[in-house]
């Protein structure tokens, strides 16, 4: 008897990959895939959107002809901020901008001062300004600087519901993606700013719909659920809004730390913008206020400077262990090397303390790492602090890298002692998130308790906090 299952796409700018999730939401296939970018017509580098649609098609096709699984439904979860613009038929029409691609200064300063200034529109419309990385104004770059490929656009689709539209032939538009830093929401009206339909761009815009919507399709002779896709970041969310019930706040680490509140509902102020606070949204289309830290980035590069200063390989801060003495020693002997304490809290905390440290003042790998880590939670502490007031969250999830630092979570419980702090691990959040959003439609069993494994951390350690 076949086992009926999801599939997930999970497109990310550098692995793309399939996952076949069975009803306990258990992975029973994985398959991935790298293709080389292509370039645009600046000689920018981009994805190569033909090659990804080939590969959309080809995936499905393998797991539909395989005999031990009934696909009962399709889902996809993609990286954000970037958008396909599509003709009458779907068709690509312009490349699919990277959202590094560097934006031009005259244009942007042309945006902001028709519309309000700055500070006034990024607090409405919860965007920081970012360039590229604002996706709506990749639209208004292509009216003002290429009107003919303009007048050729159809719909402009974010990646997610591109990739849907590739095996549900609708064009739609998902809240996850409009509402993450696009330029394109007003969090004050919920709805579309006004310089959307001013600036003709409106039209070009797909209806929304619920990101829980499902699509009947009939492929290869089977009736199937298609989802419309899912902003990854948002996605990665759903495991723990299903399982969590109680306020939380989920640190999710990486190369960025981002702080994510889904029980935060106040609006962004100025200050928080300047501390590089956004919101994302939720696939119920509730906001998600979120703060960024470039700690994942710091450690990476400290920690090379740590192993050639020390003489050590490049991985040797795994086998260190959390040491409280250490701890207790770091802060009786407050060095400062120099260090502007206070304009490396102020805004946007993009550079990180330890980089300015002089590594001849530690006569061990494991007491400077231990230093390193307590300069990161310090600003760890100001950064999720950011998404903490004005809601009451009595619990701190950590997932990736950090969340298996002990000397990271440690110290993170003792820094708050009010919290219960949990390094969190899911298998694919991601892709198991897409999955999920669209349980009710294909899963006829009750939702999985263990979809996360939990460890809790004690703030009751032995050195006294600042």
């Amino acid at each position: 008897m076949k086992i009926p299952v999801c599939a997930v796409l999970d497109i990310g700018k550098t692995n793309k990959k399939l996952f076949l999730f069975d009803e306990n939401y258990k992975i029973v296939l994985e398959k991935s895939g790298q293709f080389p970018e292509t370039t645009d017509e600046d000689g920018d580098p981009c994805e190569n959107v033909a090659l990804l649609t080939s590969w959309v098609s080809d995936s499905l096709q393998e797991v539909f002809a395989l005999e031990n699984y009934d696909v009962k439904a399709i889902n996809f979860s993609t990286y954000g901020a970037s958008l396909v613009h599509v003709d009458e038929k779907g068709a690509p029409v312009a490349p699919l901008y990277n959202y590094l691609k560097p934006y031009p200064e005259t244009l942007q300063k042309q945006f902001y001062s028709a519309y309000g200034g700055e500070q006034e529109f990024t607090r409405k419309t919860a965007s920081p300004v970012l360039g590229s990385l604002n996706s709506a104004m990749i639209i208004y770059r292509l009216k003002y600087e290429k009107p003919e490929l303009f007048a050729k656009i159809k719909y402009s689709l974010h990646l997610p519901q591109y990739v849907s539209s590739l095996v549900t032939n609708l064009f739609v538009s998902d809240i996850t993606s409009i509402g993450c830093h696009t330029n394109l929401w007003d969090f004050d009206q919920n709805t579309y700013h006004a310089w959307v339909a001013q600036e003709g761009i409106l039209e070009k815009l797909a209806p929304i719909e619920p990101g829980d919507k499902v699509v009947t399709k009939s492929i290869n002779g089977q009736a199937r659920l298609v989802g419309i896709g899912l902003h990854d970041s948002s996605s990665a969310l759903i495991p723990y809004l299903v399982s969590f019930h109680e306020p939380f706040v989920l640190i999710s680490t990486g190369t960025w730390c981002i702080s994510l509140n889904p029980f935060n509902h106040t609006p962004l102020t100025d200050e928080e913008l300047q501390y590089d606070c956004l919101c994302y949204m939720q696939y119920n289309g509730k906001p998600v206020k979120a703060s960024r830290l470039f700690a994942g980035y710091e450690h990476e590069q400290q920690t090379k400077r740590l192993a050639e200063h020390f003489q050590k390989e490049a991985n040797y801060y795994k086998t260190v262990a959390f040491d409280a003495r250490i701890i207790n020693e770091l802060k009786a002997e407050k060095k400062t090397d120099g260090i502007d304490f206070e304009r490396l809290s102020k805004p946007p905390m993009t550079e990180g303390l330890f980089g300015q440290r002089d590594l001849a003042g530690y006569d061990s790998y494991e007491k400077a790492y231990h230093q390193l880590i307590l300069d990161i939670v310090n600003q760890q502490i100001i950064s999720t602090g950011l998404v903490l007031t004005g809601s009451s969250v009595k619990r701190i999830f950590v997932d990736g890298g950090f969340g298996k630092n002990p000397i990271y979570m440690n110290l993170l419980a003792a820094a708050f002692p009010e919290m219960e702090i949990f390094a969190a691990s899911v298998a694919q959040a991601t892709s198991l998130g897409a999955a999920l959003s669209i349980h009710r439609h294909w899963n006829t069993q009750p939702l999985p308790p263990d979809l996360i494994d939990l460890r809790f951390y004690n703030s009751g350690s032995t050195y006294i906090q600042q």
